[in-house]
């Protein structure tokens, strides 16, 4: 079965994998831009948050603009092929595939904070290049989102039902401004509104 790794090593079926050297420095990277801004962290830090020196980190990556380009265009990548893994596992029911879409990126939106933070604080300092893939990657995920959305209900115009796949991913991706009630206490509230908020579609 493919499996979609994220960037703490974690993989799209829920299987967990020993992360490498360089998903550990992704990791303490999200973290530290995301606590500090990236122009805030050096290279030294980030080595030092992972045990190594910083120059040993060149072995990994050219530098902190390849970290971060990484960390924005790999989470995108990722996202979609966890939707695209979750349509082919779906055998076809759209609510289920709809409740798996919501699943898929609550555990996202929890586990990857750090990089909801850098995509709102850091993206225009990508590369030209980078920055429109991620964007096409986006625009990808979201209209697999909206051609679900829109089998359920069919009596929301296109451009209702886009609107609100953009307003759920604003929900769901408020979780770094949220406090934490706890893991399982966040993922029941997060699908509860998601579910709702799809559900006025229908009304």
């Amino acid at each position: 079965m493919t499996t979609t790794p994220t960037a703490a090593g974690r993989t799209a079926t829920g299987r967990t994998d020993a992360p490498t050297r360089r998903e550990q420095i992704l990791k303490e990277a999200a973290r530290l831009f995301a606590e500090r801004g990236f122009h805030g962290v050096g290279v030294d830090e980030i080595g030092a948050a992972v045990g190594i020196s910083g120059p040993g980190l060149y072995r990994h990556f050219p530098g902190k603009d390849a970290m971060l380009a990484e960390l924005l265009v790999g989470i995108s990548e990722r996202l979609l092929a966890g939707g695209r893994l979750r349509v082919g596992e779906a055998d076809g029911d759209p609510d289920a595939l709809l409740g798996a879409l919501i699943d898929g990126h609550i555990d996202f939106a929890l586990d990857d904070r750090p990089l909801i933070t850098l995509h709102d604080r850091e993206l225009d300092r990508l590369k030209d290049e980078d920055r429109k893939r991620v964007r096409q990657l986006q625009r990808q995920y979201v209209e697999l989102w909206v051609t679900v959305v829109a089998e359920l209900y069919p009596d929301a115009s296109r451009s209702e039902v886009r609107t609100a796949v953009h307003a759920v991913f604003g929900l769901l991706n408020s979780t770094p401004h949220l406090d934490t009630v706890g893991r399982r206490s966040m993922e029941e509230l997060l699908r509860r509104l998601a579910h709702g908020a799809f559900g006025a579609l229908g009304r």
